[in-house]
C-alpha cells in the first residue's frame, strides 16, 4: 500500500499532515506492521508546547512500546481520545481515524527535512 502523498514521513514512522497552521500527526501503516496489535495509546495533554523533534507520547503494543515524535515547533490542541477506548484504530485506519494529535503550528521549518510518500516508500515499502 503506498503513503498517501498529502502528508510529510519522518524516518521514525510518523506522518504529518499540515493544513494551513492545523497539524495533525499520526504513525505510518509500516510503524502499525512492525508493532502488530495496539493496546495502549497515551499523548502529551491539550496547551502542551513542543519544539520540533519533541516526544509526543507513545504506543504501546504487544510487543514493544514506540516513543512518537513530532517534527513541528506549536501548541497540542487536541488529542484523539478515541484511541483511549479503541487503541485498535491504530491498526485499521492509520491514515484516517487513528490520527494522534493536532498541533497549532508556530514554526514548521522541521517538516521541510521529512520524505514526501515516494521517498518514505522508497526506504520502508
Amino acid at each position: 500500500m503506498a503513503s498517501p502523498t498529502d502528508r510529510v514521513y519522518s524516518s521514525s514512522h510518523e506522518w504529518h499532515k499540515l493544513d494551513g497552521d492545523t497539524l495533525t500527526l499520526g504513525i505510518t501503516q509500516f510503524a502499525v506492521d512492525q508493532l502488530t496489535d495496539v493496546t495502549y495509546v497515551e499523548m502529551k495533554k491539550a496547551g502542551t508546547k513542543i519544539k520540533a523533534g519533541d516526544n509526543v507520547g507513545e504506543v504501546e503494543s504487544v510487543k514493544t512500546t514506540s516513543d512518537i515524535y513530532c517534527f513541528a515547533d506549536g501548541e497540542i490542541t487536541e488529542v484523539n481520545k478515541a484511541l483511549t477506548d479503541d487503541p485498535s484504530l491504530l491498526n485499521s485506519d492509520p491514515y484516517g481515524k487513528g490520527w494522534l494529535i493536532k498541533l497549532k503550528v508556530s514554526d514548521k521549518a522541521g517538516l521541510s527535512k521529512l520524505l514526501d510518500g515516494k521517498a518514505y516508500d522508497a526506504q520502508h515499502g
